[in-house]
C-alpha cells in the first residue's frame, strides 16, 4: 500500500526524534510543529499531537486510551478525528489537563461524551471554574470530575499513568503527567523550550519555585526519560531530555540574576521592562518583547523587588 504524504512526514519526524536523543546535534534541525495536524509516536503507544496551542499527549494501547490536554475546540476536533483512526472509535478512558489555560483546555468541550473521566489538580479545576483575574469562565466547558492535591495514578492497560503536583510554578495548579512504563512525561507549560515563558502570577505563579519544580521533576525521573513540552520556539523540538529541563531552570536563574543587577544599578521598573533583550547567555530565547503582565521579565522584576523589600 503506498504511503501518504502525511504518514511519511509523521514517520520521518518520529525517526528524527529518536535520532535526536542518540545525537544531540540533530535536535537543532527538528522541525517546529506546523499548522497541519501531526501525530508523532514516541514509544509504547505514547506520542504527541501538534496543531495549534499547547502540545497534546496521548496513549493508545490494546486496553485503553489516555489524552493529556486539548488545545482549542477546532484543533481538538481534528485531534479526535485522527485519534479515532488509531483507536477504532473507542472512548477516551482518561482526559488529563496539565493546567487551566485556554490553549490547553479550550478543546475540553469536544471530549464531552467521549472522555469517561477528566482529571486535573484541584487548583487547576478551581481556575477553570473561576479564572484568575476576573475573566469569564468558558461557556460549555467540560470540567474535571476527578481532582487531586498531590498525586493521582491509574493503570490503563499495561501502562501506569501518574500525575504529580510539585507546587506553584507556571500557575498554582500545574501537573506533571508521567507514563511510567513508557518513561515519557508530559510537562504542559512547565516547559517552554528555548522561548520566554508565560508566568501567570494572577494564578499563583512563582519563578523561584518553578526552578525547584524543574529540579524535582528531573530528580524523580530517569536519565533517559523523554519529556513532551507545552511549547517550543521556532525551529526547535517540543520533546527533549533532562538537559532541556536543566537548561530552562538555568534560564530562570540567569533571568533573576540579570534583573536583580538592574534593580541594584538603580534602574526603574519602566526602564527594566523596556529592555529589549535577549538575555545574555540565552540568546536563543529571543527578545523579551513588549512589557506584559504575564511576561517573564515583568514577573522576574516583581519577584526580585519583593525579595529585596
Amino acid at each position: 500500500m503506498p504511503t501518504s504524504r502525511r504518514e511519511f512526514l509523521t514517520t520521518s519526524l518520529a525517526a528524527l526524534v529518536s535520532a535526536a536523543f542518540a545525537r544531540p546535534d540533530l535536535a537543532r534541525v527538528l522541525p517546529r510543529p506546523g499548522q497541519e495536524p501531526a501525530f508523532t509516536p514516541i514509544r509504547r503507544g505514547v506520542g504527541y499531537f501538534t496543531l495549534r496551542g499547547g502540545t497534546i499527549g496521548y496513549l493508545v494501547n490494546d486496553d485503553g486510551v489516555v489524552v493529556v490536554d486539548t488545545q482549542f475546540p477546532d484543533s481538538a476536533e481534528a485531534f479526535l478525528k485522527g485519534l479515532a483512526t488509531r483507536t477504532g472509535g473507542r472512548p477516551v478512558d482518561v482526559l488529563l489537563n496539565t493546567h487551566h489555560h485556554g490553549d490547553h483546555t479550550g478543546g475540553n468541550s469536544a471530549f464531552r461524551g467521549v472522555a469517561r473521566r477528566v482529571v486535573a489538580h484541584e487548583k487547576a479545576a478551581e481556575h477553570l471554574r473561576h479564572p484568575p483575574g476576573g475573566a469569564p469562565a468558558p461557556e460549555e466547558q467540560l470540567l474535571p470530575d476527578t481532582t487531586f492535591a498531590e498525586s493521582w495514578s491509574a493503570d490503563v492497560g499495561d501502562e501506569r499513568i501518574t500525575a504529580r503536583y510539585y507546587g506553584r510554578a507556571h500557575t498554582s495548579g500545574d501537573a506533571v503527567i508521567t507514563f511510567e512504563r513508557a518513561n515519557v512525561v508530559h510537562m504542559g507549560d512547565l516547559m517552554f523550550h528555548r522561548r520566554h515563558p508565560v508566568v501567570d502570577r494572577a494564578a499563583g505563579a512563582t519563578i523561584r519555585n518553578w526552578m525547584t519544580v524543574l529540579e524535582r521533576t528531573v530528580h524523580d525521573h530517569a536519565s533517559d526519560t523523554v519529556y513532551i513540552f507545552g511549547h517550543a520556539n521556532t525551529g526547535v523540538p517540543v520533546v527533549g531530555g533532562r538537559a532541556e529541563l536543566e537548561h530552562f531552570r538555568d534560564y530562570f536563574e540567569a533571568l533573576l540574576t540579570f534583573v536583580e543587577a538592574q534593580v541594584r544599578a538603580g534602574r526603574s521598573r519602566d526602564e527594566i521592562l523596556a529592555l529589549p533583550g535577549p538575555l545574555p547567555g540565552f540568546e536563543a530565547y529571543g527578545p523579551f518583547g513588549p512589557p506584559n503582565p504575564r511576561g517573564a521579565l515583568t514577573c522576574a522584576y516583581e519577584e526580585v523587588v519583593e525579595g529585596l523589600a
